[in-house]
């Protein structure tokens, strides 16, 4: 019997179970994951950037977590060692048309408490001598990390405190009684006075074990990157972003030089056929059912017709990739590229064909289900686990 429960692995939940700690250090708790260690999936697949909340709405969740998150980020690498460098990123627009967006974006950073500047042309060739742009915004906020060594940090924390890791854990049916949980794994039933689902990919289908009614389903995006060779890397300083298109959720073709020195170029944004499918063959029966059966997909990809098939041409062609490239980085040519590393988004999608916008909580009998948490979640884990922990607070109170 534990006091609290976490459902999943990845570095969202066990931020969670690290706060829950720091609130309440005897209480007896355990991160149940499925697979054999932690950050195994959207944590371990990373692109590595400590986000500095610039693009979210004023008042999300995700605008008050990404600040706070960035912080707490770089703060807990210092005291813990692990290689962290604010760097900075420029956003930048290439074309005349792109200057409103580009001025609507530093409004929106401005009003979400940032320290950020608008640069000119040739401060920004300072910055980033071979990008073709004719302005941009400067982010000096905006870092690099690994991940993977942050979330093994945390579970490394909640050991030393006293928490379990439970690894090969897979959560296969959940009853929530009036005055427990009981959850059944591959392994053994535990019991605990309350769970949280911090699960990724599958989410939604720990909700629905719990007989939770969402109107939600997890659509899988696989972001494909390449490598720039490196004799090439030259060309990339820090990070590089386009103008984000506002008529796509997802941020476009950018440079990310990473912790390790490797420069990523990429991602593209294409349905995934799995769940954890890293590659363009990987496939799933069920998984692709799930998408392919729910109305609210057919509805998001009637209103993002054109710039799926776009993402798709970019996927299959690296011609059409390379091209997309050089809008912003003239000097890339296709022999630069190499292939990189893939990873899967978990995104929220709803019924009526919306795009879940926000981190997503919602509350059951003794849960507390995080449904959406895509980028920049892993930026933003360790403040999400401080709100995680006020919301158990009130349930507290409230019983």
């Amino acid at each position: 019997m534990y006091d609290y429960v976490i459902i999943g692995g990845g570095i969202v939940g066990l931020a969670v179970g690290m706060a829950i700690l720091n609130w309440k250090p005897n209480a007896t708790i355990a991160v149940l994951e499925k697979e054999k260690s932690v950050a195994a999936h959207q944590t371990g697949h990373n692109s590595g950037v400590i986000h500095s909340g610039i693009y979210y709405r004023p008042g999300s969740y995700k605008a008050k977590l990404a600040k706070k998150g960035n912080e707490a980020m770089y703060r807990f690498c210092r005291e813990h060692g692990i290689d962290a460098e604010m760097c900075g990123k420029v956003i930048v627009a290439n074309k005349e048309e792109e200057l409103v967006l580009l001025e609507n974006l530093y409004k929106r950073g401005i009003e979400n408490g940032l320290s950020i500047r608008m640069i000119e042309e040739r401060e920004l060739h300072e910055l980033e001598p071979y990008v073709n742009g004719i302005k941009a915004i400067h982010v000096p906020a905006t870092g690099i990390v690994n991940f993977k060594k942050v979330a093994e940090k945390m579970a490394e924390i909640i050991q030393e405190k006293g928490g379990q890791i439970l690894l090969d854990h897979k959560v296969e049916s959940i009853t929530e009684k009036n005055d427990e949980a009981v959850i059944d794994t591959n392994q053994h039933t535990i019991k605990t006075s309350f769970y949280i689902n911090c699960a990724g990919l599958y989410s939604d289908r720990i909700a629905k074990l719990a007989n939770m009614q969402t109107d939600l389903r997890i659509v899988p995006f696989r972001g494909e990157y390449y490598q720039l060779k490196p004799e090439k890397r030259y060309l990339v300083k820090n990070l590089i972003y386009p103008v984000p298109n506002p008529n796509f959720p997802f941020l476009g073709v950018h440079f990310t030089r990473m912790i390790d020195g490797t420069v990523d170029v990429g991602p593209n944004a294409v349905l995934s056929f799995k769940r954890e499918g890293y590659l363009k063959t990987d496939f799933s029966f069920k998984d692709t059912k799930d998408v392919l059966f729910f109305k609210g997909f057919w509805k998001l990809a009637s209103r993002y017709a054109k710039e799926g098939i776009e993402e798709m041409a970019r996927s299959f062609s690296k011609r059409q990739f390379v091209k997309n490239v050089q809008q912003l980085m003239p000097d890339i040519e296709e022999d630069d590229l190499l292939p990189g590393p893939s990873g899967v988004r978990a995104q929220a999608l709803k019924e009526d064909g919306t795009l879940v916008d926000d981190f997503y909580i919602v509350h059951g009998r003794r849960s507390i289900h995080v449904l959406n948490a895509p980028s920049p979640a892993a930026t933003a884990s360790i403040e999400i686990g401080k709100e995680i922990v006020r919301q158990l607070e009130e349930f507290c109170l409230a019983i």
